[in-house]
């Protein structure tokens, strides 16, 4: 695998056009819109691209018959060589054979860290884990349908100002997908709704397109089971229908609450695939 300078980064773009699944966080790093690695398998002809998203997100595309990527990827998803310093999660063009390539190697290096004489906790940690990711898509009449009986909160919803971004906490907060606070108030759009002047829940783009907006979405423990995250998704999907924007929504099938929150705003499943992992 060979990091590709981010001049180059144009080169990933055709090819990722093709991939036929939710791609949104892998093209905000091709287009530059925020830092993060690509790494392919020739700097003047690559047809094997790596795209790593700084929110321990990758996505991995094109020909696969290339011996010397695959060996360093290998090595790379595996943390042979530590050289990542975090957990990382990544899926795989499911048209291609990325999928069955990357089953070869779990099995490989699971099994190897059988004889190892480590912990059950160091053996789970430094294994790869095969997930599921769901990708929806958004069906306007049922989320209006549903609308209908959203709850009704007297807490208010507001804007996402530059304070409200900075004063996010949590997994999957907008600081993690934009530049910074400037950078969001230019481009993105969020919602927050507000417990006595806190941030109890937020839905906020964490990436937007010309037709496409895809939901970000954080509740704080506390508030958990009260229907913010209903309210707060509901604003931002209004956001979108009367800008003529797609909403996007993708997660684990095993983050439940993700899952049937999806459901409840009128989005369905349509795509399963492998979600890995990876070690540290």
């Amino acid at each position: 695998m060979i990091e590709l300078e981010r001049k180059d980064y144009h080169k990933a773009l055709p090819l990722l056009d093709q991939v036929k699944i939710n791609t949104m966080f892998a093209g905000v790093v091709l287009r530059q819109h925020i830092p993060g690695h690509v790494y392919v398998d020739s700097r003047e002809n690559p047809r094997a691209f790596y795209v790593a998203h700084p929110y321990r997100m990758s996505l991995l595309f094109g020909d696969s018959g290339d011996d010397s990527f695959t060996h360093g990827l290998f090595d790379y998803i595996t943390n042979q060589s530590a050289a990542r310093q975090q957990m990382e999660w990544l899926q795989a063009d499911p048209a291609g054979e990325w999928s069955r390539v990357i089953d070869s190697m779990l099995t490989s290096h699971n099994d190897s860290l059988e004889n190892r004489g480590l912990s059950l906790e160091d053996l789970e940690n430094k294994k790869i884990h095969r997930n599921t990711r769901v990708n929806f898509s958004f069906d306007r009449d049922a989320y209006l349908d549903a609308k209908r009986n959203f709850p009704r909160h007297e807490e208010p919803v507001v804007s996402m100002t530059k304070e409200l971004f900075l004063a996010q906490s949590g997994s999957v907060v907008p600081r993690f997908f934009w530049r910074d606070a400037e950078h969001f108030a230019e481009k993105g759009v969020g919602y927050s709704l507000l417990q006595e002047g806190e941030v109890a829940s937020s839905s906020f783009s964490a990436f937007i397109t010309a037709s496409q907006l895809e939901i970000g979405i954080e509740t704080a423990d506390a508030h958990r089971g009260k229907g913010y995250a209903t309210s707060v998704c509901s604003a931002l999907i209004d956001y979108c229908l009367e800008r003529n924007l797609e909403p996007v929504w993708a997660c684990r099938l095993e983050n439940k609450g993700s899952y049937n929150l999806a459901q409840r705003l009128g989005f369905r499943p349509t795509v399963t695939l492998p979600y890995y992992r990876l070690p540290f």
